[in-house]
């Protein structure tokens, strides 16, 4: 993926994957795969909740979440839902966090370096003005 140089404030940013709660999986898996055409990149969670990484085409992703016996029924009033968060691609995670912070933001995940499904990644959430969840996601070679 050609990450973008448009942004001089956010290093690297790009929309890197949208995140949606399922309601059903497996027509969902099959909608977004089959139907769509994206290939799976990356599975983790564990046994109770499965989450795939798609890539969407273009080094973008969509994110699916496998239901759980909490999720929202389909029509039920949620925050962001079904999408329940969109991750924009940075190239410094950490810088990042700390600008939006500086600008009012709230944090709600502190930079974090993890393993997911084989994407090694520093990542970061906070929330938007109109409560929408926002992740910076640094990938790491």
């Amino acid at each position: 993926m050609a990450i973008g140089t448009k942004n001089a404030v956010v290093q690297g940013c790009g929309t890197h994957h949208i995140a949606v709660q399922t309601r059903d999986w497996d027509e969902s898996l099959s909608f977004y795969q089959d139907v769509l055409g994206m290939e799976r990149v990356a599975e983790f969670g564990g046994a109770d909740r499965k989450i795939v990484l798609l890539d969407v085409g273009d080094g973008s992703h969509i994110e699916l979440f496998q239901p759980t016996a909490d999720s929202p029924a389909a029509g039920a009033e949620s925050p962001n839902d079904p999408v329940t968060h969109f991750a924009l691609a940075t190239t410094d995670a950490r810088a990042a966090t700390e600008h939006v912070r500086q600008a009012g933001a709230k944090i709600t995940v502190e930079p974090l370096d993890v393993q997911l499904g084989g994407i090694s990644a520093t990542i970061a959430f906070f929330t938007g003005p109109s409560g929408e969840v926002i992740e910076f996601f640094e990938t790491h070679a």
